[in-house]
């Protein structure tokens, strides 16, 4: 019996020891202040108490339309993530912005969660003089100010210098969109090349583009006049103008490339001529009738998109609601013809999606999905999507506007024998997305895309199709949106950079 006492007398000693051995003071805790409580929230990679000692990651996530801003109390800096070393009980306080105290007024949505902050937006007022670089706070980081208006493209070329469109102050034609005058401005501003199309017979339009050779392509309106359009089996009181691409050595100002559309065309409207055809079975070729506007603009294409993988060619053809694919690869003389290059279709079309019922396919599988489209490209590699096509649709049948992501078939010279029409991969709209002009889309490096509704400003959706970023132009108009990163070397140039 007395052993028993002296057991329970050694586990009662023993445990009371063992109870004091553990200092009360080593379970510590981290009290969070938010500033304001609706601003955001702080996360924490594990729950107190803590022992001394324990290191514990915190990470603030600011709430829609809100920033994180800084740490207060027991914890300084402006890095949302961070790390404490527990020695302590800690009070901390997470101070969070809310939009209207740090953005511009453009800026009416923000997810600092969601958004791509790895560079900034490139913004050029529709047909004006300004374009800048902005970053999602909404500040202008870098401004430009031209003597003329763009007409249209501006865009930051692969050796740094700024190439743009711009508008002629007599135009021989007058379409909109017009320009005819191409300049490249170094990056301290001085004009070093200048290449000017304005005749009476062809000008420069919307777009022009540098490969990465240095030469420049040229996008153009060609006057093909009532004679020549009655010999090919076209008869109108008026002359029309057709699609014509350039490629110009910068050194010397030669052409060293060119496609037109008018040696590609095919009519079924007059048997004796010689570019009569059945539509259907010549879908490689362009139905010259398909459109019959008295001011004679009936293709009207609004951009091109060189792609340096396949050396193919993107074109936008507005009018038509089509993007037209034209081998680059093809000498000069096959690019008038349709033999040669590396899908040997010399300058035929190697492939065209958005309205099959141009070139006379109408069915379920194959339907039409582009009513007016603009801004044609390829997203990068290494982008997610890489190598999808991306193309805004403006939606002029519904008023109702379609950013596109497509799937395209794999291209050969027999692309368009059996036409397989792309494969939507993304879409996103709102019913308060439209404008039947202008616009675009751009892939960004985390997956987000960026919109430009023309009339508005800009979007930034995520692939779940969440808006996390939307600018509004106040009023102006935006011809198209790029994306340049913080780190781009290119803007080191600019007194920009990471």
């Amino acid at each position: 019996m007395k052993y028993s006492y002296f057991f329970l007398f050694l586990s009662f000693f023993l445990t009371s020891c063992s109870n004091d051995e553990k200092p009360i003071e080593d379970n510590y805790s981290v009290d969070v202040i938010l500033s304001p409580a609706n601003g955001g929230e702080v996360k924490f990679t594990s729950q107190g108490p803590y022992l001394k000692g324990e290191t514990v990651h915190i990470i603030a996530v600011p709430f829609i339309n809100y920033k994180f801003s800084h740490w207060e109390g027991d914890l300084e800096g402006e890095q949302a993530s961070q790390s404490l070393v527990i020695t302590k009980n800690f009070s901390i306080i997470a101070v969070f912005i809310p939009l209207e105290s740090f953005a511009k007024e453009n800026v009416v949505l923000y997810n600092d969660v969601l958004i791509d902050n790895s560079g900034y937006f490139f913004m050029m007022e529709n047909g004006q003089k300004d374009a800048y670089l902005v970053n999602h706070q909404g500040d202008k980081v870098k401004e430009w100010q031209f003597e003329d208006r763009m007409g249209n493209d501006l865009e930051i070329t692969p050796s740094g210098n700024l190439l743009g469109c711009f508008k002629v102050s007599e135009p021989n034609l007058s379409f909109g969109g017009f320009g005819g005058h191409i300049k490249m401005f170094n990056p301290t501003g001085s004009l070093i090349w200048e290449y000017v199309v304005n005749s009476s017979n062809e000008i420069a339009h919307h777009d022009a583009t540098q490969l990465p050779n240095g030469n420049i392509v040229i996008l153009l309106w060609e006057r093909i006049n009532k004679a020549t359009l009655e010999s090919s089996g076209i008869s109108v009181d008026h002359d029309v103008f057709t699609e014509k691409l350039i490629e110009v050595n910068p050194l010397n100002n030669s052409i060293v490339w060119q496609w037109r559309s008018w040696e590609h065309i095919i009519q079924d409207l007059d048997a004796s001529k010689p570019s009569y055809g059945i539509i259907s079975e010549h879908p490689n070729k362009i139905n010259i009738s398909y459109n019959d506007l008295a001011n004679g603009d009936w293709m009207h294409a609004n951009g091109i998109f060189y792609d340096t993988v396949t050396d193919l060619l993107y074109m936008s053809v507005n009018f038509y609601s089509e993007v037209w694919v034209i081998d680059h690869s093809s000498t000069l003389d096959e690019a008038s013809s349709s033999v040669g290059g590396n899908y040997n279709r010399g300058g035929d079309l190697v492939y065209r999606f958005g309205n099959p019922t141009v070139f006379g396919l109408t069915n379920s599988v194959n339907s039409r999905f582009l009513y007016n489209n603009h801004h044609p490209s390829v997203v990068p590699v290494g982008y997610p999507g890489e190598s999808n096509f991306l193309i805004y649709n403006n939606g002029s049948n519904n008023k109702q506007s379609i950013a596109y992501e497509l799937k395209l078939p794999s291209l050969s010279n027999s692309s368009m024998q059996e036409y397989i029409s792309p494969s939507v991969v993304w879409s996103f709209t709102d019913p308060t997305m439209y404008f039947d002009k202008i616009s675009g889309l751009q892939r960004l490096p985390n997956g987000n895309t960026l919109i430009c509704e023309g009339d508005y400003g800009y979007w930034e959706v995520t692939s779940q199709g969440e808006v996390v970023w939307k600018y509004d132009g106040l009023g102006k108009s935006f011809w198209r949106g790029y994306y340049y990163l913080k780190n781009d070397p290119r803007l080191l140039e600019y007194g920009l950079g990471d």
